[in-house]
């Protein structure tokens, strides 16, 4: 029986096939984002409590009321800037599900959707799926992947049905300033474009840098969606928690889509996490402690013969082997995870065109020992 395929030209996915890698050759595993440590006690313990107080059946479908009610105040307190939480919030299953579930919404048959490459991986895909055609925006290494807006101004169409952003920026590890988002709004303004913005790492901003969030520009905020995630922020991706705020026109065509392809998700984790962010002391340290991670990482490879540029955000550090070798670095990233027993992302998998700058990615959410022993192997190269 044969059978026609929606993405025919998806395989699987970078991360499963580096992480599958370092398993299977005993690597020291800094390719796949996600934490060797442990969520904070208080955390699981307040889950299991929810459990066992009888929060196992459907929550909302918008999600936990209290959770709503706790991500509303905390974008008042960090942006000055409100979402209703009856009507402006809806819990989701990961970012990657709210983010699939705005596309689905909004971009039909012909639809452009403008997407800053390199971009995380799940962009493209559910563009296509809804029959949509991607516009691409390359950032290049050589100019520390800085937006050409005179570029994005030049590729809107009257197709152009929604531009896709993410600051803090997997995989570069880059962050939009105010001038960004500036230069954003304005090619927006007066537009039926809707703006996703991939904001997960929102957190993790290193040097004194301040998150431009899409929600501190109230004209960009009225027409766009801001995605978030508590699995980055609480040190536990196999949660799969998020969430999604928009004005309440666009999120009640959101929520159309939302109530058929999830309905809700995992009740006793939202209750868990609404009591948790009481105190906000557990998301407001993590640029500190992420920065100390950063500059953990890079002071023990200083001596390598890699170059790169601190991160400014995220938990990923890019590093350029271009003084290394000329290999192509999906072939070397396999190599060096076999031979080496160090696993990393290329970074050209997160391009389109596949152009390869000479860059892997580097995640240094590790502890200390980790991180050390990945060190030991990158100033041997």
């Amino acid at each position: 029986m044969q059978q026609s395929s929606k993405l025919p030209n998806v395989g699987t996915t970078i991360f499963s096939v580096m992480s599958g890698l370092a398993t299977k050759h005993n690597a020291v595993n800094l390719s796949q984002g996600f934490p060797d440590f442990d969520s904070d006690k208080k955390l699981v313990d307040l889950v299991s409590k929810a459990m066992n107080s009888g929060y196992n059946h459907y929550a909302p479908m918008a999600g936990n009321y209290e959770l709503r009610e706790a991500i509303a105040k905390k974008i008042d307190a960090l942006y000055s800037a409100y979402y209703n939480p009856e009507t402006e919030i809806t819990i989701t299953a990961g970012a990657t599900q709210a983010i699939a579930t705005i596309i689905t919404t909004f971009v039909n048959k012909g639809d452009e959707v403008v997407v800053f490459e390199p971009a995380y991986d799940s962009y493209q895909p559910m563009v296509e799926l809804n029959g949509g055609i991607v516009v691409p925006i390359q950032m290049r290494a050589s100019v520390n992947f800085k937006v050409d807006w005179k570029e994005v101004k030049g590729k809107i169409t009257n197709k152009t049905r929604m531009i896709i952003i993410n600051s803090p920026h997997n995989p570069t590890g880059s962050v939009f300033s105010k001038e960004d988002i500036l230069n954003l709004q304005e090619i927006t303004r007066d537009s039926n474009i809707i703006v996703l913005s991939d904001e997960v790492y929102e957190h993790m901003i290193f040097d004194e840098g301040k998150h431009q969030s899409i929600c501190l520009f109230p004209d960009l905020k009225s027409r766009s969606f801001l995605v978030a995630s508590f699995c980055k922020t609480f040190h536990n991706t196999g949660w799969r928690i998020g969430y999604c705020c928009a004005p309440k026109e666009l999120m009640k065509e959101f929520i159309k889509v939302h109530q058929f392809n999830v309905f809700c998700v995992h009740h006793p984790t939202q209750k868990g996490i609404a009591d948790y962010m009481q105190n906000p002391e557990h998301y407001m340290m993590l640029s500190e402690f992420y920065q100390e991670r950063r500059d953990f990482f890079l002071n023990l490879i200083k001596e390598s013969r890699f170059k790169f540029s601190p991160a400014k955000g995220t938990y990923f550090q890019l590093l350029d082997y271009s003084e290394i070798t000329n290999e192509h670095d999906v072939e070397l990233a396999k190599r060096w995870t076999i031979e080496k027993k160090i696993a990393s992302i290329p970074l050209s998998v997160f391009n389109a065109n596949g152009l390869d700058d000479k860059v892997l990615r580097f995640c240094f959410a590790k502890k200390d020992e980790t991180l050390k022993r990945a060190a030991d192997i990158l100033n041997t190269i």
